[in-house]
């Protein structure tokens, strides 16, 4: 297989990609990397020049690389084997994986069936490149169904397909294939999140109305005052509990993003605990994770004359949304939340926004 660097204009700029033949077929990897073009009059300026120069260098050394990875394919120091194995078989191995996380394993589980619908029989990771994830992509937008035969929601469908990209990319890190083809196609960007959240009344209102099963209650309120996730909730163990003077905070890894935490919370949130427990109880030992469960708690809420379609992550959203309507900086509120970039925390901002341009065309005159 030959490997060439070649150039191609796109726009103001000069787009590198690497050409790869091989018995009659060419890929391409694009390097998301630019030149200046030189000026029809003038010339390029010191800066300019010395940017292409740099990049021109490194795109030579990843060429460079790839000629080297494809010679040590060639002559037996890789498993050739590997790349004519079944994509299906290794998508659900990592399905598999995620057993420990019920939404995550659903997501993938999920993923894994229209992958199975779409390619029929099989697929090996040979066979997979621009063409077909952009079949794919296609699949998704157009022919793919939920259960109830209805089309995929964006959002959906930026799930689904970020997931077949996130499977790749995993299979280049284990070295069974050497660059990921979704790197040349666009991702299905997710609709604007309609994420669903109590405002303050609402909260208070269901604080004061019984629940069929309490437990749920006091984990939703917890929740909501301290933005723990449901997975987080439900491992919960006492020795993660702390105190120290009049300061009462949560050390605990999250289980979503395996990052270590220490998040402060109010007294309120410590109190409604409880008695404490033996070290390494779990606080909220029964609660459990059902469809009867969300059941009982759209009852509750309904109870309090709350008409929102709730689910128990909008107490994690209730708590963003408050503390950003109460005054807290966003980059606090996204520490608190435990997001690694500031980003994932915006959306709640934008959520903000939105309210406050609602309620200023509350006022309507006659004039």
């Amino acid at each position: 297989m030959n490997v060439t660097l070649r150039q191609r204009q796109k726009g103001d700029k000069i787009s590198l990609y690497l050409d790869y033949y091989e018995d009659g077929k060419r890929k391409y990897e694009y390097l998301k990397m630019y030149l200046f073009p030189t000026p029809e009059k003038g010339k390029l300026t010191k800066e300019q020049k010395k940017h292409n120069d740099d990049t021109l260098a490194l795109a030579e050394a990843i060429k460079s690389k790839r000629h080297v990875q494809i010679k040590n394919e060639e002559f037996g120091f890789r498993d050739t084997e590997k790349v004519k194995g079944s994509f299906l078989a290794y998508f659900e191995m990592l399905t598999e994986k995620r057993k420990d996380s019920e939404g995550n394993w659903g997501n993938w589980s999920s993923t894994l069936k229209h992958l199975q619908e779409f390619a029929k029989f099989d697929i090996t990771f040979k066979e997979i490149d621009k063409t077909w994830l952009e079949d794919f992509k296609y699949y998704l937008k157009h022919t793919a169904r939920t259960k109830n035969k209805k089309p995929l929601l964006q959002n959906s469908q930026s799930s689904y397909y970020s997931k077949v990209t996130a499977a790749l990319k995993e299979a280049v890190k284990a070295g069974i294939i050497l660059t990921n083809p979704a790197n040349q196609v666009d991702c299905i960007k997710p609709d604007d999140p309609n994420r669903e959240f109590l405002t303050f009344e609402e909260l208070q209102a269901a604080a004061k109305i019984e629940c069929e099963l309490p437990i749920l209650k006091q984990a939703f309120i917890f929740s909501a005052l301290t933005g723990l996730r449901w997975s987080d909730i439900k491992k919960l163990v006492w020795s993660e509990i702390q105190s120290s003077g009049d300061s009462n905070y949560i050390r605990f890894r999250q289980k979503k993003t395996k990052g270590a935490e220490t998040l402060p919370i109010s007294k309120q949130a410590f109190d409604l605990l409880g008695e404490r427990g033996k070290p390494e109880e779990e606080i909220f030992e029964d609660l459990k994770y059902s469809a009867w469960n969300n059941l009982k708690l759209r009852e509750w809420v309904m109870k309090a004359g709350i008409t929102k379609h709730v689910t128990f992550h909008c107490a994690r959203h209730t708590y963003a949304t408050l503390q950003l309507n109460l005054g807290t900086d966003i980059y606090t509120v996204s520490k608190m939340l435990g997001h690694r970039h500031l980003k994932t925390t915006e959306v709640y901002a934008k959520v903000i926004d939105k309210r406050k341009q609602e309620a200023a065309n509350r006022i309507q005159l006659e004039l």
